[in-house]
């Protein structure tokens, strides 16, 4: 196990051998259809596409996916709580206020679920390729790659940090815990600071300039997963704008 669960399953994935850039195509047709069509019902329809597609054809496990979708749906939560609260004339609700709060989360979560179908089916390693490809700047494809092999050392850290933790009795009581979890954070800080500048003082003594070049693995299109992404993508369309 890497650590990551997203990771994990996007490693397992079924559509682990598919073209980057079709999934890219299909995930970003969905993003754009959640932000673009009116949430009823457009945002309904993106969003039920992205987790039938993901635990359907992809075989995304329900328990990653539903984990993954947790921490997006509690942002959400809490933007729909703000935009729904008027403060001009004392605290009150703001004027339909229902209608706004369900487009809002209508719109974020069919988005986030677009998005959680794109990396729980694409390893970082085709995705960044795929970015340069794209033309996408060198500069913010190399800090998403330094930013994605952190996040290994920072969760290994933080794992033995803890145990080390535990093992001396750190959250046996509310006290001692909430003791921990701050000396744990300091020192998972402190770590992620000091191997950053390690890293960085490496690459500036071995005259490394330019992006780190790898050989990337090719993966075919196919013609009949993008034919079905435009015509599904198209079927959203339709059905939305009849509707609306």
């Amino acid at each position: 196990m890497t650590g990551l669960a997203v990771d994990d399953a996007a490693w397992a994935s079924a559509w682990r051998r598919r073209s980057p850039g079709d999934k890219l195509l299909l995930c970003t047709g969905l993003v754009l259809c959640a932000l673009v069509l009116p949430a009823w019902p457009g945002s309904v329809l993106v969003g039920a596409v992205a987790v039938a597609l993901a635990l359907g054809p992809a075989r995304v496990p329900a328990r990653t996916f539903g984990r993954a979708v947790r921490w997006p749906l509690a942002f959400v939560a809490i933007g729909a709580l703000t935009a729904v609260v008027s403060v001009d004339d004392g605290l009150g609700w703001a004027p339909e206020a229902a209608t706004r709060a369900g487009s809002l989360v209508g719109h974020a979560l069919a988005g986030s679920a677009a998005v959680l179908l794109l990396a729980t089916t694409t390893p970082m390693s085709d995705l960044l390729p795929a970015l340069r490809r794209l033309r996408v700047p060198a500069a913010v494809v190399e800090v998403a790659g330094v930013v994605y092999r952190l996040l290994f050392v920072l969760l290994e850290s933080l794992t033995t940090i803890r145990e080390a933790q535990t093992a001396r009795m750190g959250h046996s009581t509310w006290r001692r815990s909430w003791r921990s979890t701050g000396l744990l954070a300091a020192a998972v800080l402190t770590r992620s600071w000091d191997r950053a500048r390690r890293m960085q003082e490496g690459l500036a003594g071995r005259g490394l300039e330019t992006g780190l070049r790898v050989l990337p693995e090719v993966l075919p299109s196919s013609r009949a997963f993008v034919a079905c992404s435009l015509v599904g993508l198209a079927g959203i369309v339709s059905a939305s704008l009849a509707v609306a």
